[in-house]
């Protein structure tokens, strides 16, 4: 079932994290810090709105390569086998993402940033604030609308220029995060 992500307020702090990668290097929100910013992606392997949009974000990501950014995968990979490690490694490699992919396996900094579905992109600037949350274009699968990155791209572009980003902003849409039960 697709959800909308919440739409966090702009200024919200960045939530600390401390997770490993694909390599089991421990990467953290300090590592980022003196930037000209931070995205988080929240994604996954198995859900059809990130497969959609997965090339071309990892478009986005080389070509605004001067901006830190990490994937993160809240998903319960023990009930969707599809998002184990291993699984987004092939990811990483078939739509050639140039960062890390960090593994949220106790789900803490899904809930810490109030990521609702995947996609849902959280863009930060360099004082690590929110500084534009939502979709990466207007395309979703099936609705005829071509995958470009307006969105994020835009977000972007006026974070690396020191600017904020102009609203509206639009939600990401995507298959909910799947959460453990308890």
């Amino acid at each position: 079932m697709a959800l909308n992500s919440q739409m966090v307020p702009l200024g919200t702090p960045a939530p600390d994290f401390s997770l490993p990668d694909l390599d089991d290097i421990l990467r953290t929100k300090a590592d980022y810090a003196g930037g000209p910013g931070l995205l988080v992606v929240f994604s996954c392997n198995h859900c059809p709105y990130v497969k959609h949009i997965e090339t071309a974000l990892g478009e986005v990501l080389t070509e605004y390569s001067t901006l830190p950014a990490v994937a993160v995968c809240t998903n319960d990979a023990e009930a969707y086998p599809d998002d184990a490690p291993d699984k987004l490694r092939e990811q990483v490699i078939r739509a050639k993402w140039p960062i890390p992919y960090l593994i949220d396996a106790t789900q803490e900094v899904g809930r810490a940033y109030n990521a609702a579905c995947t996609p849902d992109f959280f863009l930060y600037g360099p004082d690590l604030t929110l500084a534009y949350r939502g979709a990466f274009d207007d395309s979703t699968p099936g609705n005829g609308k071509p995958v470009t990155g307006e969105h994020l791209r835009n977000a972007i572009a006026h974070v690396l220029k020191g600017e904020a980003v102009p609203e509206p902003h639009y939600p990401a849409m995507g298959c909910g995060i799947k959460w453990r039960e308890g």
